[in-house]
């Protein structure tokens, strides 16, 4: 089909299939049984079919809107095959996602005015800081001038971490002492940003789970006093999920969401697990637009978020 075609570069599609190896394979696997000795799309396979797209962590609001479409298209066929099922679920869930996120493949777009600000939020162990450094990375690629700020003053390991990122991208970094106001660092880095004529400034967060109230009152005055240097700072808040949480995934968005307001997510670690389908389902619930997705540990291996690659991967037979 010409909606699948191939707008990725020949390696980014191989590592991406590589990536959601596990994720294909399990889903292709189940939804295999559920229509094993069928011939016809019926209310049981579809019974089935909506437990094989929770099971596989699609998330239940996500699976009920995919089961109505097919429903429809049962109604209106009058008769499906068990053996076009595999194309139809592909159709509807990129049809799906297409809708609930205007564009495809959108990454961060640097405007002339600078410096354009990313504040990367997501509790510990998601990959955020990971992220950072291979987002750095990219810009870098593209010429631009990055400087990151290491806000998680809570662990002196993700000073550390960050540091080893700076260091490996060959960026500079604005830091403090473990312990230190958050807020602060976001303020030095990004005076420091101004003052550099840097293109892109990235400031990482701490990434305790806190109750809502001090999460948000924590990154409210991260992000009042960045903007007493740039009135409109940050231009985007990037929360990192650790897709291979699958369930949890969500309820981190959930409380991220309603603590601060978040432009755009990342979901890391999809290489490892066969929880993929939580991209679909945090796609479409929260819209807000997935923008990266890491598919493996390699420098190269944070991927700008193609719906339609996504789902010609996860259904790849």
């Amino acid at each position: 089909m010409s909606f699948f075609k191939n707008i990725f570069s020949k390696e980014k599609k191989e590592t991406l299939d590589k990536g959601l190896e596990k994720t294909n394979t399990n889903f292709l696997s189940k939804l295999g049984k559920a229509v094993a000795g069928k011939s016809k799309v019926d209310d049981e396979v579809l019974d089935d079919l909506e437990e094989v797209l929770v099971s596989s962590d699609v998330g239940v609001a996500t699976t009920i809107k995919i089961i109505d479409r097919i429903e429809a298209r049962v109604a209106k066929d009058k008769y499906l095959g068990t053996e076009e099922l595999n194309s139809i679920l592909r159709e509807e869930i990129a049809g799906l996602l297409s809708e609930t996120n205007a564009g495809n493949a959108t990454e961060f777009s640097v405007p002339a005015k600078k410096p354009y600000v990313i504040m990367v939020v997501g509790v510990n162990g998601v990959g955020k800081t990971t992220t950072i450094g291979k987002l750095a990375h990219q810009f870098k690629q593209k010429g631009l001038k990055v400087v990151l700020g290491a806000g998680d003053t809570f662990r002196a390991a993700a000073i550390d971490q960050l540091q080893i990122w700076a260091d490996r991208v060959d960026v500079p970094i604005i830091k403090q002492q473990m312990g230190s106001d958050p807020a602060s660092v976001a303020y030095d880095t990004v005076q420091s940003a101004v003052k550099m004529d840097a293109d892109v400034v990235i400031i990482d967060t701490a990434g305790r789970l806190h109750n809502k109230v001090n999460l948000m009152n924590e990154l409210s005055k991260v992000k009042r006093v960045m903007q007493k240097v740039i009135a409109d700072a940050p231009d985007e808040v990037l929360l990192v999920l650790d897709g291979s949480t699958g369930q949890n995934a969500f309820e981190q968005a959930k409380q991220f969401t309603a603590a601060t307001e978040v432009t755009s997510l990342a979901v890391t670690k999809l290489d490892g697990t066969a929880k993929g389908g939580v991209v679909i389902g945090i796609s479409d619930q929260f819209q807000i637009p997935v923008k990266y997705i890491g598919v493996g540990e390699g420098i190269e291996d944070l991927q700008v978020f193609n719906k339609i690659e996504f789902v010609d991967s996860f259904f790849r037979v």
